[in-house]
C-alpha cells in the first residue's frame, strides 16, 4: 500500500482500536481493517471496459434483459392449467394455505382459473394465451422455464435476488458482473445501459443495476429515449466542446496527482469514467436517435420517436447491442396484477398492458434474426416472482380479477444466445401451486446466463472484506437442458 495512504489509515479510529485492543475483539477489528476490495480478473484501470475473454468459448456475446416490474400473472400468459379453470370458485385446499402468509390475502380464498383463452403455437405446440398474440409467431424461438422458484414474496427483495444474488442491497448487479468479466466491444459507449419505461424506477431502485462493491465504472448507465439521452452528460449553457476538453484535462491532472499520492485504484477509474462521458457526448445521441430507423422498422416495434415507451426502448436495445454494448437492461413498470383497479385486472388490464409490450418484444426477436445478431444475443424476460392460483383477497367482492404475490412457481423465458428455441422446461402441479419437475432458483438462472456468456459462475469472483464474492453467492447450478 502507498505509504501516504497507510499513514492516513493509521490516523483512523478503527486503526487505533484494532492496535490497542487485545483478544478476539482486536483480531476481529484487525480483519475489518484489512478488507480492501480486489479484482480477481486482471483489469487495466485506465481502460477498465476493454474487452476481455471469458473462461471458455461463449454461446452468447451480449445480453438484453427485459424485466416486467411487479411480475406478470404467468397462469394467464404461459402456464395453462385446465384443472384450475374447472375448479374456479372453489375454496382453496387447506394443504396450500396451512402455515403460509400472503401479501394481501387471508382466510380461505377462492381458486381462480384463467379467464384467458389458451391455444398451442409453433412446431413445438407451446401453449400461450390470447394476451400475447404477437408471441404466437415467435413461440419456436423462445425457451420457457415454467419451474422458477424463489424464497422472496415482496417486490424489492425478490427483484434484488434475481439481479444481485441477494435479497439485500449492496451487492453488484448482474449487468455489472457481466461487464466486469467481459468488458465491452465499444469504448465510446457504456458497457452496461439501463432503459426504464412507464416512468417509475425498478422496485430495487438503483441497486437493481448498481455496481455494489465492484468499481463504479461497471454500474448501469441509465439512458432515456426522451430529452437528453443521459442526464448531466450534455455541456451546460456557455460551455463548448473545447472548454469541456480543457476542464477534463485539468481534472485528469488533479486526479493523477491524487492517485500518485494515495494510490487508490478508484481514482484512476474515475479518470476513465470522465473520458468515457466525454466520448459519450458524441456517440450516445447518435445511437439513441431512432429516427434513423426506417418507417417499417419503427412500425414493427410500435416505436414513436421523441416519446418515452417500452417499444422505443426495445428498438434502442437492438441499436445498442448492434453498436457493441455488452448488456442492456430494460425495466417496465405496471405488472403487479392484484386486480384492485381496472388497470390491474386479468382481462382488459392485462390485454392493454401486453398490447404495448408483446409487439415490440416479438419485433426485437425478428429484427435480431434479420440482422444476424440473434444467435449470439441472449434475451431474457420475466418478473421477480409468480402470482397465486387463487383470487387476491381484496378483490373477493369485485368484478375485477387479480392475483396475489406467489414465490413458489413462475415462468420466465429466454431466446437466442445459445438456448433451445421452442422448448418448455420444468412443470408445476395441475393447479399451479408448486414445482413438480426441475425446480430452478434465481441462482440457477444466474449460473446459466453466465455459462452462456462463457463463465464458470464459481470462478467469476471479486474479493471484498476478506471474502471472494460471486453473483451466485454459494449456490447455483447450470440448467444444461435448456442449452442448445
Amino acid at each position: 500500500m502507498n505509504s501516504k495512504l497507510t499513514q492516513l489509515h493509521h490516523q483512523t479510529r478503527r486503526h487505533f482500536l484494532s492496535s490497542s485492543g487485545v483478544g478476539l475483539g482486536a483480531i476481529a477489528l484487525s480483519s475489518l481493517n484489512g478488507g480492501l476490495a480486489q479484482a480477481d480478473i486482471p483489469i487495466d484501470p485506465t481502460t477498465p471496459l476493454q474487452g476481455r475473454k471469458p473462461h471458455f468459448d461463449a454461446k452468447a456475446k451480449r445480453v438484453i434483459y427485459l424485466h416486467l416490474t411487479g411480475s406478470p400473472p404467468n397462469l394467464d400468459i404461459y402456464d395453462y392449467k385446465p384443472q384450475l379453470v374447472k375448479r374456479t370458485g372453489q375454496d382453496c385446499p387447506d394443504e396450500f394455505l396451512k402455515g403460509r402468509t400472503f401479501a394481501f390475502t387471508s382466510g380461505v380464498p377462492k381458486l381462480l382459473g384463467t379467464p384467458r383463452t389458451f391455444t398451442q403455437h409453433g412446431q413445438s405446440g407451446t401453449w400461450l394465451s390470447d394476451a400475447v398474440p404477437n408471441f404466437h409467431r415467435v413461440a419456436d424461438d423462445m425457451c420457457f422455464i415454467h419451474s422458477m422458484n424463489t424464497d422472496q414474496f415482496n417486490h424489492a427483495p425478490a427483484e434484488l435476488l434475481i439481479y444481485t444474488g441477494s435479497p439485500r442491497s449492496g451487492r453488484p448487479s448482474m449487468g455489472s458482473w457481466v461487464t466486469y468479466g467481459l468488458g465491452t466491444e465499444n469504448q465510446d459507449l457504456p458497457g452496461f445501459v439501463v432503459l426504464i419505461s412507464s416512468g417509475v424506477q425498478p422496485n430495487g431502485g438503483a441497486n437493481s443495476y448498481g455496481s455494489g462493491f465492484l468499481p463504479s465504472v461497471f454500474q448501469g448507465v441509465q439512458c432515456r429515449s426522451k430529452g437528453d439521452p443521459v442526464l448531466y452528460v450534455s455541456d451546460p449553457v456557455g460551455m463548448d466542446r473545447s472548454i469541456r476538453r480543457r476542464s477534463l484535462d485539468a481534472l485528469k491532472e488533479l486526479n493523477q496527482l491524487q492517485a500518485q499520492e494515495l494510490g487508490h485504484p478508484e481514482t484512476i477509474t474515475r479518470i476513465a469514467q470522465y473520458e468515457l462521458a466525454y466520448r459519450m457526448q458524441a456517440s450516445v445521441p447518435e445511437v439513441m436517435d431512432i429516427t434513423k430507423e426506417t418507417k417499417e422498422t419503427q412500425e414493427a416495434y410500435g416505436a414513436q420517436p421523441g416519446e418515452s415507451s417500452f417499444a422505443n426502448n426495445c428498438l434502442l436495445a437492438r441499436r445498442l447491442v448492434e453498436q457493441g454494448v455488452r448488456y442492456v437492461q430494460l425495466f417496465d413498470w405496471g405488472w403487479d396484477f392484484h386486480g384492485t383497479g381496472a388497470g390491474e385486472g386479468l382481462t382488459d388490464g392485462l390485454t392493454n398492458k401486453w398490447a404495448k409490450t408483446d409487439k415490440p418484444i416479438a419485433a426485437l426477436i425478428e429484427d435480431l434474426k434479420h440482422r444476424g445478431l440473434f444467435e449470439d444475443t441472449l434475451i431474457i424476460c420475466g418478473g421477480e416472482f409468480g402470482r397465486t392460483p387463487f383470487r387476491e383477497g381484496r378483490t373477493a367482492a369485485s368484478n375485477i380479477l387479480g392475483r396475489d404475490h406467489f414465490p413458489d412457481c413462475f415462468t420466465m423465458w429466454m431466446a437466442g444466445g445459445g438456448v433451445k428455441g421452442g422448448f418448455n422446461y420444468g412443470q408445476t402441479d395441475e393447479l399451479g401451486f408448486g414445482v413438480v419437475e426441475n425446480k430452478v432458483t434465481p441462482h440457477d438462472l444466474q449460473a446459466t446466463i453466465l455459462h452462456l456468456l462463457g463463465f464458470n459462475h464459481e470462478q467469476l469472483t471479486y474479493r471484498f472484506q476478506g471474502r471472494d464474492y460471486r453473483l451466485t453467492d454459494v449456490h447455483g447450478k447450470v440448467i444444461a437442458d435448456v442449452i442448445s
